[in-house]
């Protein structure tokens, strides 16, 4: 017999640990994002104003899967809208359910949420990875509950696929990039000794678990030098409203196994960094950045185009290089991928039934309070 059982309070999921850690080894495309970690620590800095509402799917007298949803009130044009989503809170590209069955634990729990008190106005499943990993499986859970669903982009990423080795991809790239690469590469071994510093420990439970902190620090304070560090809008690791939080996980990543960082050292000072999360061979660029006053040297371009090659040496089939500045990004990926929405608007609430009409014509942005 199926079951869903729905956590409302982040200190009662500590006892799902073993569960959820068991499914999250069983999920494919699974993220640092979809840890219990990374959702716990979210809901410390973030979740004053959510609901929690995690849905743990059994079958058989067994856990089959976690679908992790938050009720976030945003602020529309047309007034605060309650939406029940996923609490990736674009960090991520990409988000779905946990564990080995997403089909059934997709049914079930739109089954749950159709049939329990709603306390939402909009059901929006957001960041989800249509072509490559949904399948449409969350359209076809939504609609069998008995929702009517409007399914649009949301978010467009850049991706590097590495799964044909280095040698595949380096010579699938203009040969005037790859020659601006090699110009940048020389140039700045002329000015000094060049290093890249890759720190990937293996996790708590493989006995390698330090945080490194002089080299969390030292990405810190190039972040600060640069651009963003001036930037007021921006959520790079040196910005006051999200430096605790990216603090507290990178320590939790670290704790995974699921940390990547890279350090560019020009005669041992830290100029440029990449600092990405890995899951499966699966590397997400979470922030770059680079000193403003090496900017001339190509050191960013330098370091990515290492950071690259070492993906491919370990392994790593695809770095995923994240959303927005995708022109920038063009000479380096190898394609772009989707993620999609699909939404639900309840029919007893006017300004969900406004956004539905706003939505049909124009895209309407939406800030999470």
């Amino acid at each position: 017999m199926a079951n869903v059982v729905e956590i409302n309070r982040v200190e009662d999921l500590e006892a799902l640990r073993l569960t959820w850690n068991a499914l999250l080894a069983q999920t494919d495309g699974a993220s640092f994002f979809h840890t219990l970690d990374w959702l716990q620590a979210n809901w410390r800095y973030y979740g004053e104003n959510q609901r929690l509402r995690v849905l743990l799917v059994t079958a058989n007298n067994g856990p089959i899967g976690i679908l992790p949803l938050t009720v976030v009130r945003e602020r529309t044009r047309l007034g605060r809208v309650r939406v029940l989503t996923y609490p990736l809170q674009d960090w991520g590209s990409f988000f779905g359910p946990i564990g080995p069955n997403p089909t059934a634990t997709l049914s079930l729990a739109m089954r749950h949420i159709h049939r329990t008190p709603r306390d939402w106005d909009m059901l929006d499943l957001r960041w989800v990875n249509r072509d490559e990993r949904d399948r449409l499986r969350s359209l076809w859970a939504m609609e069998r509950a008995g929702f009517t669903v409007r399914e649009s982009v949301w978010k467009t990423t850049a991706l590097v696929d590495l799964s044909g080795g280095w040698d595949g991809y380096w010579a699938s790239r203009e040969s005037k990039f790859r020659n601006n690469v090699g110009r940048c590469t020389r140039r700045l071994n002329q000015v000094g000794e060049v290093d890249h510093v890759r720190y990937r420990p293996a996790g708590q439970l493989n006995g390698d678990d330090d945080p490194r902190w002089d080299l969390y620090d030292a990405c810190v304070a190039i972040a600060e030098e640069s651009w963003q560090g001036s930037s007021t809008t921006g959520t790079t690791l040196s910005h006051a409203q999200v430096r605790a939080f990216l603090r507290e996980t990178h320590a939790l990543a670290v704790k995974n196994g699921m940390l990547d960082l890279n350090l560019l050292t020009v005669d041992e000072k830290p100029v440029a960094f990449s600092y990405n999360y890995h899951c499966q061979g699966e590397v997400f660029g979470l922030r770059m950045g680079y000193a403003s006053a090496m900017g001339k040297w190509g050191v960013g371009t330098v370091l990515l185009a290492r950071v690259l090659e070492d993906c491919s040496d370990r392994g790593d089939r695809c770095l995923d290089l994240g959303t927005g500045n995708l022109e920038i990004k063009r000479k380096w990926m190898t394609r772009l991928a989707d993620s999609y929405r699909y939404t639900h608007y309840a029919p007893l609430a006017p300004r969900a039934q406004l956004l539905r009409l706003k939505h049909a014509f124009a895209h309407v942005p939406c800030v999470i309070e």
